[in-house]
């Protein structure tokens, strides 16, 4: 015997081993049991969710000899002839390539002879949306009232291309999107029973790449597995064309830190792994999309499938923008994808203008561009009314997740009076002015962090130094932070964290110093904020 799809190997043969369609199968499992089945049903939902294989059952449920509970036994004769796809009682049939009326005018004179083996005739009539309107017409008085020994049950991905007349006379069922954690108990159980070494990671993905169909999941995995070796989320995303959560989360802090050669390194390693940037541009869409729930709702578990892996990396990115600004970019990554499929020659440019576009709001004047900057500079001014120092877009990106798998995305090169005034703490401490014994600076600025935000950011921006382990001289950037530092009720904190953290052994002298090549930044803003 060749080798047989998983998909039908291990297709459901009863109502109890259908997946995540409760909601179906207990109304059809009772109505069999109860003999109150109905001449005509429409079951309608995405592809690969379980319409066909619930029609078959119905079909042995209503025909079989010895019923359990309203289940078909699944060993007698009538059963087995169903399953071998030999019952002549039983007639599916692909609307899809029979859409004439003719097809349906061989069925109204079929109907009228009684069954030849088993107890009804069933007519499983899938993709019915398919069928021309002549074709609707001639069924329109058979489905409506069949004779007793006939029973019609019609399938469609499309329950709006149907017209009424057709919905009005069958009972009709909603078949929903399986949830992932469903798809992957089941992708994992199929895994055991053929010795499949599936990762649950792998899993997850796969059922999540299956948009909420079992059989399209089966199928993926049989797919991953061609190779032999173990299915790890590496494994399923060679074999799938897609780049991960991972590479999402780089491209949106490039988009945050306008790293245009970030962005431009992203583009290039999905095209030089042979991906599809259509179906890239489609994965950042969902991954916008899902920041944008967690921006706006409290409660995001009902409406995200992630891991908590997943969540984790969405939740850390969905802090980089405001809510204007997501906003904003959905519609640019929408109008992408639409660009593409227009125009497929020119991919490659569509996905790096607008990731362009993504990083820096200037580039844009539409209204929803001027919207984001807004939102941006209300955001900046609420950090410098409380006090918080606002940090400069050249600002180096922050490593929040794990870089994927591809070219190093670079990181932006401060020039040379950048890194005069913004050179890190440890770089300003040598060996002749801070002894060994001397705490870590980093915990000083902790403590006070812990006691005061707004001068933990301060001192973080700051370049500090020591002298004679008895003076600490503090540089900042602008005026608004040496004020800041000046208050009566921070230069106590400071000089009791210095003690605390183990940077002096006594209270020191402490000295506030404005570096002079920087200028006054934020004085600008000074009386806005005073008033």
């Amino acid at each position: 015997m060749g080798h047989l799809a998983l998909y039908r190997k291990y297709r459901p043969s009863s109502f109890d081993d259908v997946y995540g369609q409760d909601h179906v199968t207990s109304v059809l499992k009772r109505e069999s049991e109860e003999g109150r089945l109905s001449h005509a049903y429409l079951f309608c939902g995405p592809r690969g969710t379980g319409k066909t294989t619930c029609a078959k059952i119905l079909a042995k449920a209503v025909n079989c000899e010895f019923p359990v509970k309203g289940e078909p036994c699944g060993k007698c004769s009538s059963c087995l002839a169903i399953d071998s796809e030999t019952a002549t009682d039983v007639v599916e049939m692909d609307a899809a390539s029979n859409t004439g009326v003719d097809y349906i005018r061989d069925i109204k004179d079929e109907v009228t002879y009684t069954p030849a083996l088993l107890k009804k005739r069933v007519y499983i009539i899938d993709e019915v949306h398919m069928l021309s309107s002549g074709a609707f017409n001639a069924l329109l008085k058979t489905l409506e009232e069949p004779p007793a020994h006939v029973m019609f049950i019609l399938a469609t991905t499309e329950q709006h291309k149907l017209p009424a007349t057709v919905v009005s006379r069958c009972q009709r069922f909603e078949f929903r999107r399986i949830p992932i954690d469903i798809i992957s108990a089941r992708l994992s159980d199929i895994a055991s029973k053929e010795k499949i070494d599936l990762d649950p990671d792998a899993a997850q993905i796969i059922a999540k790449q299956a948009s909420g169909g079992m059989r399209d999941a089966i199928n993926l995995m049989e797919l991953c597995a061609g190779g032999g070796s173990k299915i790890d989320p590496g494994r399923v995303r060679d074999a799938l064309g897609i780049s991960g959560i991972d590479l999402s989360a780089d491209v949106a802090r490039s988009v945050k830190y306008s790293d245009a050669a970030g962005l431009f390194s992203a583009i290039d390693y999905v095209v030089s792994s042979s991906g599809d940037l259509s179906v890239f541009f489609g994965e950042l869409i969902g991954f916008w999309r899902d920041m944008t729930v967690m921006r706006f709702s409290a409660d995001d578990s009902s409406y995200l499938e992630l891991t908590d892996t997943e969540k984790k990396i969405v939740k850390e990115s969905s802090t980089l923008f405001t809510p204007e600004e997501l906003l904003y970019h959905c519609g640019l990554l929408e109008n992408a994808i639409m660009e593409m499929t227009r125009q497929p020659q020119i991919k490659r440019f569509v996905a790096e203008i607008t990731l362009l576009k993504m990083s820096d709001k200037k580039l844009e004047s539409s209204s929803d561009s001027l919207l984001a900057r807004l939102a941006g500079l209300e955001d900046q001014i609420k950090l410098l009314k409380a006090g918080a120092a606002v940090p400069l877009e050249t600002e180096k990106v922050p490593e929040t997740v794990d870089h994927y798998d591809g070219p190093e995305v670079q990181e932006h090169e401060p020039s040379h009076d950048e890194t005069e005034k913004t050179s890190s703490l440890t770089e300003e401490y040598s060996e002749e002015s801070v002894s060994s014994e001397i705490g870590d600076p980093g915990e000083f600025i902790s403590k006070i962090a812990e006691s005061n935000a707004s001068v933990g950011m301060i001192l973080q921006k700051a370049v500090l130094k020591i002298e004679d382990n008895k003076k600490l001289i503090i540089t900042v950037a602008d005026g608004f932070s040496s004020s800041m530092l000046k208050r009566n009720d921070v230069m106590p904190l400071i000089k009791q964290s210095a003690v605390i953290s183990g940077l002096f052994e006594s209270p020191p002298e402490v000295e506030i110093l404005l570096d002079e090549k920087s200028g006054d930044q934020i004085d600008v803003f000074s009386d806005f904020i005073d008033n």
